[in-house]
């Protein structure tokens, strides 16, 4: 199974600012823990948004909305993805995220399961799901090739 570990945007992270170089290397050292168990798959952290857009469909046709966006509580800041055998798993490696590197008062990491081809096993055909592979595996050595 895997998860998706949510960081809410900050004041702080929307002004662009990245960090300490301790809070750096907290995360990087919880992102080795989680290396050397198994359970890391990805992890990064994003620009503010107002290096972003949002593009909605509207009445026929796309519009592009620019950054900034007005409530820094409902924006991501970063995020990180595990793959671990339960939920139960999954909150146990958000309770060892670094405390130095914990969202403002209040805000919380939220922790979201990750859909799986799997999990459309009813409504997808058996060529949807070999297709879904063959992409999974074509993005991974992308990803490799760098």
């Amino acid at each position: 199974m895997r998860f998706m570990i949510i960081v809410p945007a900050s004041g702080e992270t929307e002004q662009g600012l990245s960090g300490s170089e301790q809070q750096f290397a907290d995360m990087q050292a919880y992102n080795e823990e989680m290396l050397k168990a198994g359970v890391f798959v990805d992890g990064q952290g994003l620009h503010p948004s107002a290096k972003g857009a949002r593009v909605t469909y509207e009445e026929g046709d796309w519009v592009v909305t620019d950054g900034p966006f007005a409530e820094a509580k409902e924006l991501i800041a970063g995020f990180s993805i595990i793959e671990v055998s339960s939920r139960e798993e999954a909150i146990e490696w958000v309770k060892k995220w670094p405390t130095s590197c914990v969202p403002d008062p209040g805000q919380a990491l939220e922790l979201r399961q990750v859909y799986s081809p799997e999990d459309f096993a009813d409504v997808l055909t058996p060529e949807m799901l070999e297709r879904e592979e063959q992409m999974r595996a074509e993005a991974a050595r992308n990803a490799a090739q760098g």
